[in-house]
């Protein structure tokens, strides 16, 4: 029998939507078979059956087969008589059902979910850690099924001081053996983790996922992670509400100084943390009495304290910062600043890891804040350069990138540049072409660059050569790694054209001297046309950038640069959107720069981008932005061949245009809008209130010329319209809109 369920459990957990399927010969679905059988396994004597019967049913509530929803109240039932099992496995496969009903079907729980509630919390304080880990999965499950809150606030005051708890270190948490990794210690191959290079993107991007939780010492998921995650969950839920019941238990565990309870200490600092978000209303007005706590515990005795603590000042960066604007609240800021710094310096290289990604948050928050303390922040920085080994030195060229992106041109002083740049150009000198170490080196390098502008001339022949050969020798590698000595990796490919795109960006026209005694081009092309998506991004980004600096370059094969980047708009543009988000704007681009020249590919790349407008759904707002742009600068450029096909893309386009953030780019897009309807005034008509609304959508238009255009454009409808006609067009306008353009452009 245990033969029997062992195997049909590993067929449910492999394809449990083959056993809900009509199966030619039988009366029935096996589903409706084997579940009732199962159902009654529930009652067994033998414990490995009850868990395996349990476990199976398990695997269908995910997909709800008819089966399932018609013995739901007996299964309910089983679930309960299992629910105090003598075994901790199949306690644990109760609370694994539970959690996954509420995330499938919450309805089903909601008439028992008191009882469950109540189940939940013995077992998120079970003996075995499994079982308890598995219950604590439920408090976060319960928050993203929005159920109503009224259901779990009466038990806040038992759940919060049991998750706190679960937060605190176990004794056999293998954090704990590996804490003191000092930095003498060498890097062993198995903590390198594999990294993935994210290839460049053109236009608005949504901001990356935050860490769930910072404390990366662990890496395997557990019930301290899974509680303070919960905690989190329930922060956002209930926001301040939870506080009375949480700060009373911080505040007594943070009391405590001595080296007996350094754990309790460091659960109470990850819980602050944890409700950094969802409770920073009612954590405001005491957030200088948080920092004056949290910021001594970076000199901590035990390293987890001092780690932990970096990750929780990260959390209420942005706040930190928000207040460095008062004088009072200066030498806060700067407090944190330093003490993040020093950790920076930590001999511990857990706490290193710690420090420079805080910081890196912090960075991201302080921007210009930043500039009057780069020198410091440099010596730091380049200080833990010399001292770091590989796996936290790929997180300091993050810190050192980062630092770039925010302070921008105001590191483009020779005082800085002295501290900063000779230990990253001999790195890049001595590291060997095959060596991986080079991406991240190459991240940073490309956000230095950026940020110096014409200041990055200086190193620029050297980095610029390398990048060329790093493409050029895994286009080798590519048809044959014998000849070219190194195996083919295309991140080698994709890293070089994103710093050259950095170079192109920062320099300007100025890397036309670069560009002029190379083979860019040439790579450049076969780049754009190899098969792997991530290549193509950027080198389709490289071109656009290229366009921008010295587009002259690029002329002798212009035309299969456009065609390659038209193919990129086709039928397949869902699967590769960060492909087309990047043909697209590279098109748009070389239109800006050449004109009419573009003429012969514009009807192709226009019947591809409305599809694309028209069809918004599932597509990210980069892809719809750019598209909008690229189809104005056409329009734009070449205004006798999109505007006689307006009445087909006015509608979708206008709609598109009006999400767009005030920009020249945007001033282009509106320039075409001007030009075509100059052209074909009648192909707008029907479109006549989105085009009011793309209109009022900009808050100011920098350009005077621009402006007066759309003042003669919409003069030219109240003309063209006049009386009655234009009397009832623009008063189907919304009131404000319509007030809006009457006074801003006199009608």
């Amino acid at each position: 029998m245990e033969g029997a369920l062992d195997t049909l459990y590993k067929i449910c957990e492999d394809i449990p939507q083959e056993l809900d399927v009509d199966v030619p010969g039988l009366s029935e679905r096996p589903i409706n078979v084997f579940l009732p059988r199962l159902l009654e396994f529930f009652s067994s004597t033998h414990a490995v059956l009850r868990k395996l019967a349990l476990g199976s049913i398990n695997q269908f509530i995910p997909v709800m087969p008819t089966a399932l929803y018609i013995n739901m109240d007996k299964f309910l039932q089983g679930l309960f008589l299992l629910a105090n099992d003598s075994v901790a496995d199949v306690r644990k496969l109760v609370c694994a059902a539970l959690v996954q009903l509420i995330e499938v079907q919450p309805g089903y729980l909601q008439p028992l979910m008191k009882n469950v509630i109540e189940y939940m919390l013995q077992a998120s304080r079970d003996t075995d850690e499994e079982v308890a880990l598995e219950a604590c999965e439920f408090w976060s499950a319960f928050c993203d099924a929005q159920l109503p809150p009224e259901i779990l606030k009466e038990f806040l005051p038992r759940l919060i001081p049991v998750l706190l708890s679960n937060m605190t270190y176990a004794d056999d948490d293998e954090a704990l053996f590996d804490a003191d990794d000092d930095d003498d210690a060498p890097d062993r191959d198995e903590d390198l983790k594999p990294r993935f290079h994210q290839s460049r993107l053109h236009g608005a991007v949504d901001g990356g996922e935050e860490d769930e939780d910072g404390d990366e010492i662990v890496n395997s998921w557990n019930l301290r992670k899974c509680s303070a995650a919960g905690l989190d969950n329930l922060s956002i839920f209930y926001g301040d509400e939870i506080l009375p019941f949480l700060m009373p238990l911080v505040q007594a565990k943070l009391s405590s100084s001595s080296e007996e309870t350094w754990k309790e200490r460091e659960a109470a600092v990850l819980a602050l943390g944890a409700i950094a978000e969802g409770c920073i209303q009612g954590l405001l007005p005491h957030m200088s009495q948080i920092i004056a706590f949290l910021v001594p515990m970076l000199e901590e005795k035990r390293s987890l304290v001092r780690s932990i603590t970096c990750w929780t000042l990260s959390r209420y960066s942005k706040w930190i910062v928000q207040t460095a604007g008062h004088p009072d609240s200066q030498s806060q800021f700067d407090t944190v600043l330093t003490g993040l710094l020093a950790r920076i310096l930590d001999s511990n290289k857990r706490v290193q890891e710690a420090a420079c990604s805080a910081f890196a948050t912090l960075e991201e928050e302080a921007a210009e804040e930043l500039a009057p303390r780069l020198e410091p922040i440099l010596r730091h920085l380049m200080f833990a350069f010399g001292k770091y080994q590989r796996r936290n030195l790929r997180i300091l060229y993050d810190a050192i990138g980062t630092l770039a992106d925010a302070v921008g041109g105001q590191l483009n002083e020779a005082k800085y540049l002295e501290i900063l740049m000779p230990p990253l150009i001999n790195k890049w000198q001595h590291l060997p072409d095959s060596d991986k170490d080079l991406f991240p080196l190459l991240e940073c390098l490309t956000s230095i660059a950026q940020a110096l502008g014409s200041g990055f001339l200086q190193y620029a022949e050297p980095v610029y050569i390398r990048c060329i050969n790093l493409i050029r020798t895994q286009e080798v590698a590519k048809a044959d790694p014998g000849i070219a000595g190194v195996a083919y990796d295309k991140d080698f490919i994709v890293c070089s054209l994103d710093l050259l795109s950095g170079l192109a960006e920062g320099l300007g026209s100025s890397i036309e001297n670069l560009v002029i005694r190379s083979d860019l081009r040439d790579l450049l092309l076969q780049c754009c046309g190899n098969e792997a998506p991530d290549v193509r991004q950027s080198a389709l980004a490289l071109l656009g950038d290229l366009a921008k600096a010295c587009v002259f370059h690029l002329q002798p094969r212009l035309v299969d640069f456009l065609n390659i980047a038209a193919k990129q708009l086709g039928s397949e543009v869902k699967d590769n959107v960060s492909v087309a988000n990047n043909a697209c704007w590279a098109i748009g681009e070389i239109a800006v720069k050449v004109g009419q020249e573009i003429s012969p590919i514009v009807m192709n790349v226009v019947s591809c981008l409305v599809p694309i407008l028209s069809n918004a759904e599932g597509l990210n707002k980069s892809l719809l932005e750019n598209s909008a742009i690229t189809l104005g600068r056409l329009g734009w450029v070449c205004p006798d061949i999109v505007a006689p096909h307006m009445d087909h893309f006015m509608k979708p386009w206008c709609a598109a245009l009006r999400t767009i953030r005030d920009d020249v780019e945007k001033e282009d897009a509106f320039r075409g809008l001007c030009a075509m309807v100059r052209v074909n005034p009648g192909g707008a008509v029907s479109s006549f209130i989105q085009m009011c609304e793309a209109i009022g959508s900009w808050h100011e238009i920098r350009s005077s010329e621009l402006r007066v255009e759309i003042g003669q454009v919409l003069h030219g409808y109240k003309q063209m319209l006049s009386g009655y006609l234009w009397d009832q067009y623009i008063g189907a306008l919304d009131p404000s809109l319509r007030e809006k353009l009457v006074k801003k452009y006199s009608l």
